[in-house]
């Protein structure tokens, strides 16, 4: 079993200064900003014109990602605390790897049964289609899946990591870490609708009480990534 990392007092301390926690949902805002926006000016039922180079969205993407992770990990290296401590755990051997990839298939089914439940609930969806941003050449399918991948190792670190134990530490409860980086993490991807906020709320929530549970962030990283290449990219090739 892998030994999870000394956890630095989610509910005690934050892992980083306030002033670092403000910017970081001051740059949350103004995504959720553009998002709305993208989904609410007039002229076309798709957030991107269908003729469109998605090359420059994903690469940006992509910088943003790990610019966020850059942050972070300065900011809590300002504390004393190493990045891995927030990733949690290591694996000594391929026992541990085992495990992790298990649990990671056991949370992506979780994720696919909480997203058809809640999109089935929900009903029909008015927002504008993303079906623009997703690739279609093969320069975008190999870059689409980069951006998963980093997709699923950053936000899990930024959501998962960070804020959920920014938000732990000054609620002084696990709980609220968990469903305050939830719903951050849901509008974030408010430039795909408010229907589609509620359900990856819901996911995020998931992701955080399994994160919370696990102590590691490595079966989300893994499972986060693998969604976002099935969503966007896998599925419909195999449909």
């Amino acid at each position: 079993m892998a030994t999870p990392a000394p956890d630095p007092s989610p509910t005690r301390q934050p892992i980083a200064s306030t002033r670092h926690f403000l910017i970081m949902l001051l740059i949350q805002v103004a995504l959720v900003g553009l998002g709305f926006w993208l989904q609410s000016r007039p002229g076309s039922d798709s957030v991107l014109p269908q003729k469109r180079n998605a090359v420059p969205i994903y690469l940006s993407v992509i910088a943003l990602e790990w610019g966020l992770v850059a942050t972070v990990r300065g900011a809590v290296n300002d504390r004393g605390i190493a990045l891995g401590e927030i990733i949690g755990g290591r694996w000594r051997n391929w026992k541990d790897l085992a495990r992790d990839l298990a649990l990671c298939i056991l949370l992506f089914v979780a994720f696919q049964v909480v997203a058809r439940s809640m999109h089935w609930l929900l009903g029909p969806d008015s927002a504008k289609s993303i079906g623009s941003l997703l690739p279609r050449s093969s320069v975008e399918i190999v870059l689409w899946i980069v951006v998963s991948i980093s997709a699923g190792i950053c936000e899990e670190i930024v959501f998962r990591g960070y804020f959920q134990k920014q938000f732990a530490a000054y609620t002084r409860s696990i709980v609220g870490g968990v469903l305050l980086q939830g719903l951050v993490f849901g509008f974030g991807h408010s430039y795909q609708g408010m229907k589609q906020v509620l359900i990856i709320t819901a996911l995020g929530v998931l992701y955080g009480s399994f994160a919370a549970w696990r102590r590691s962030l490595r079966p989300n990283m893994i499972a986060h990534a693998s969604t976002d290449i099935w969503s966007g990219w896998l599925s419909r090739v195999l449909s």
